[in-house]
């Protein structure tokens, strides 16, 4: 047998039952077998590969063949392994197909009918598993595109603000710094972050500033302080920067294009409730957006821009500190605190 063999697991309590089926299928396949649902579980558990299928008795001791099913349904890696249940005629078959099971085949065995329906499961796996495959190399490749395409976006928008290119990549990392701290705390937001994915919540960073392509030169390059109308135009990057993520796809069906959505349209959103555009308070900001206004204030705080100087880091982080509870969450500002050395390495290397 080769590797590319594939393998089949029967679970049989009946020895006799066990040497039939291996005898049927051993010119084909690679068979392991156990003796009960529990043995094979652990089987199953210690595999470097899983098999191709499971041919599973219904009656056993220690653990039937209907209890391990169950139990495989719950875990994530065996709940894909297709089952053909080993039945007997007081057993009732369409309530294992029911269940989930494949197929089924019936005492006494016939030998090419095994054959027949093994086959037929193995062939349907594999070609469920070159589909997935395939869904997922592609997925993979649009997902690198997206990638390339927002990021060069977001490296227009550093140039055309007279920015080194660095700002983009200073505020992701910043965003990471302070997420791998929330996680490996346990913090209160710890599960949470978990759920949204941090590597998405950091590539989304690159985009944070993107409406800013729809603020006139006059007011985006001004070297001096705005007006109050010049103001209230540069406020309108938030909502532009959502209408142009809208335009790249649907934000529903893309956690990434959501997490893109939320930081351009709430990271200017202050913890009190007196930001822009939509005065959000507290946590009905999400969660992305008020990590990105943290790593958002504290790098224009310590870089230089065209209407000022950079700012010592401790007077930085006094400023960041005094926005508790007003313009930040408090519990991320005090994680900045906590890691402010960490944002200030950044700074430094990425100038």
């Amino acid at each position: 047998m080769s590797d590319k063999t594939p393998t089949v697991l029967i679970v049989d309590d009946i020895e006799t039952n066990v040497m039939i089926l291996e005898e049927i299928l051993k010119d084909e396949y690679n068979i392991i077998t156990a003796g009960n649902g529990r043995q094979a579980l652990e089987i199953l558990g210690d595999a470097v590969s899983l098999p191709k299928l499971i041919l599973l008795d219904v009656i056993m001791p220690e653990m039937t063949g209907r209890e391990m099913f169950e139990l495989m349904k719950t875990n994530e890696k065996l709940k894909r392994i297709p089952v053909i249940f080993i039945t007997a005629q007081n057993d009732t078959e369409g309530e294992l197909l029911a269940a989930g099971a494949v197929d089924f085949v019936n005492k006494p065995f016939l030998s090419e009918i095994v054959k027949l329906r093994v086959r037929n499961q193995i062939e349907l796996k594999n070609y469920s598993d070159s589909l997935e495959q395939m869904v997922a190399e592609k997925t993979a490749e649009a997902t690198k595109t997206l990638d390339n395409a927002l990021q060069g976006l977001a490296n227009v928008i550093e140039h055309r603000d007279l920015e080194s290119g660095e700002h983009v990549k200073r505020t992701q990392l910043f965003v990471k710094a302070l997420i791998d701290f929330l996680i490996e705390t346990e913090s209160i937001y710890a599960e949470e972050l978990v759920s949204l994915q941090p590597d998405i919540i950091m590539k989304s960073m690159a985009l944070h500033d993107v409406g800013k392509i729809a603020i006139p030169d006059k007011i985006l390059l001004k070297p001096g302080r705005l007006d109050a109308d010049e103001y209230e135009v540069m406020k309108t990057h938030t909502v532009r920067g959502k209408e142009i993520v809208g335009e790249l796809g649907d934000v529903n069906s893309s956690l990434y294009l959501k997490h893109c959505e939320d930081i351009c349209y709430s990271h200017h959103e202050r913890w009190d409730g007196n930001g822009y555009p939509r005065k959000l308070k507290e946590k009905e900001i999400p969660l992305s957006a008020r990590l990105a206004a943290l790593a958002d204030v504290y790098d224009a705080l310590v870089c230089a821009r065209v209407y000022k100087t950079a700012m010592p880091y401790d007077e930085a982080m006094e400023i960041i500190s005094a926005g508790k509870g007003t313009q930040f969450d408090p519990f991320i500002t005090d994680a900045v605190v906590q890691i402010q050395d960490q944002f200030k390495e950044i700074s430094q290397k990425y100038k």
